[in-house]
């Protein structure tokens, strides 16, 4: 299990750094049975590896800075498949005038397949997580 949360881990990395070719290592190759999946918050879901790595790349050519901190990361494992949940929590550069930070939690699964070449990514799923301030919120 600690391969696989490593992995994981290097997923986060990988984004972290706009390391595409490490990006391009953690996801699995498209096989007639194994197609790579993946749901960015917002966005619908891309199928095949070629579409998923070039989300990645408009992604960190698009964020100037990104940093996750993982929470409530839960590994389970059943034969050759590996799921990882977590709460990503985002601080990444302001998309507005002023210079800032924007902060955001997702939650995401991960679910990793054992291949002859090791662990790899099989599906992203990632979903924003409403935000509420408390403040507001009025007794029924």
């Amino acid at each position: 299990m600690k391969d696989i949360e490593e992995l994981n881990e290097a997923f986060y990395n990988a984004i972290e750094s706009a390391d595409l070719d490490k990006m391009s290592e953690i996801w699995v190759e498209d096989v007639a049975d194994r197609v790579a999946m993946c749901v960015h918050p917002g966005w619908p879901m891309l199928s095949g590896r070629s579409e998923v790595l070039r989300s990645w790349a408009l992604i960190m050519a698009n964020t100037p800075y990104i940093q996750f901190v993982l929470t409530d990361v839960q590994t389970t494992v059943v034969g050759d498949v590996a799921v990882v949940t977590c709460a990503e929590n985002i601080l990444t550069a302001a998309d507005t005038d002023e210079p800032g930070f924007a902060a955001g939690r997702v939650v995401a699964t991960n679910t990793f397949l054992r291949t002859s070449a090791g662990w790899r990514l099989w599906l992203h799923h990632g979903s924003p997580v409403l935000q509420g301030d408390d403040d507001e919120e009025e007794e029924p």
